[in-house]
C-alpha cells in the first residue's frame, strides 16, 4: 500500500494534484533546464554565453527563462559584474549541486540507450 501525505516525512505527495512539488518537479523535468544543471555542474560558473554555447539549439528565450526559474526555486545563483560589457556569470547553488548525480545519470541514460529507443519508435511507427 502507498504512503500518504501524513506519512512522508516532508509532507509533500507529488502524486497530489494540488502539491506545489509538481511545479518543482516541471522546472527540473525540462530539458533545458536539465542540461544547463549539468553543464554548470561540468564546467562550473559560466557566462551566459558560454552557457548557451554548450547547449547547442537553446534559444535566447527559452535559456532565459530556465534560468530564470532555476535561480526563483535556488538551484543557481546569478552575479552580474558592472563593467563593459556587463558581465554575468550563473553557478549551482549547493542545492543545485544535488541535482547533478540524478540529472546527470538520466542523461547519460538516454545517451547510452538513443539506439534502443531509436528502434523502438521505428517499430511502433512502423506498425499497422
Amino acid at each position: 500500500m502507498g504512503t500518504t501525505t501524513a506519512e512522508r516525512p516532508s509532507g509533500f505527495d507529488a502524486f497530489s494534484a494540488l502539491c506545489p512539488s509538481r511545479r518543482l518537479l516541471d522546472t527540473i523535468g525540462d530539458k533545458w533546464v536539465s542540461l544547463a544543471i549539468v553543464a554548470l555542474g561540468l564546467y562550473g560558473p559560466l557566462r551566459y554565453s558560454e552557457l548557451a554555447s554548450q547547449i547547442e539549439g537553446v534559444s535566447q528565450k527559452m535559456l532565459t527563462q530556465s534560468l530564470r526559474r532555476m535561480e526563483r526555486d535556488g538551484l543557481l545563483t546569478r552575479t552580474v559584474t558592472p563593467s563593459v560589457p556587463v558581465r554575468t556569470d550563473y553557478e549551482l547553488t549547493p542545492l543545485g549541486q544535488t541535482l547533478l548525480p540524478v540529472i546527470g545519470h538520466l542523461k547519460a541514460w538516454a545517451e547510452e540507450h538513443m539506439a534502443e529507443v531509436d528502434a523502438a519508435r521505428t517499430a511502433y511507427d512502423s506498425r499497422d
